[in-house]
């Protein structure tokens, strides 16, 4: 199979899997303990962490903006009124909050730079001594 083909094919996986979560995550959000939002924390960390493993395991930032896609678009499309004029977001400071909130975490996750391609620099903890070159065998 070409690669583009590959691709396109895992974007659009991800933007379905990250329509699921985002229909799953808005349904949920507006569920609160007392005065605790609940349901729009375990939402926004479910969300979170869907974009993360589809940018780290696919190392392709298409592929986490596909899933933000997804998500924004059901978000947007459950959001309307629906046919017997019931709304699963209202226009209420928590529905607010909860629509900017994934759109801010889809940017975030999708502009964080690739820390993959930096390179060590010597003398800093962490980073990998460099190994000195062998000389050739002079016998």
């Amino acid at each position: 199979m070409p690669h583009w083909i590959s691709r396109g094919l895992s974007w659009l996986a991800a933007a379905v899997v990250g329509a699921v979560y985002g229909v799953a995550a808005t349904i949920a959000h507006s569920y609160t303990w007392g005065p605790i939002p609940v349901g729009m924390i375990l939402g926004a960390i479910a969300c979170a962490a869907l974009l993360i493993a589809l940018r780290a395991l696919t190392n392709d930032r298409w592929a986490a903006l596909a899933g933000g896609i997804g998500m924004l678009a059901l978000i947007f499309v459950i959001s309307q009124r629906g046919p017997g004029g019931s709304v699963i977001v209202p226009n209420t400071p928590l529905g607010q909050i909860w629509t900017f909130l994934v759109g801010a975490i889809v940017l975030l996750v999708v502009a964080f730079p690739d820390l993959s391609k930096l390179k060590p620099v010597p003398g800093r903890p962490g980073a990998v001594p460099e190994r000195p070159e062998a000389e050739p065998d002079r016998s």
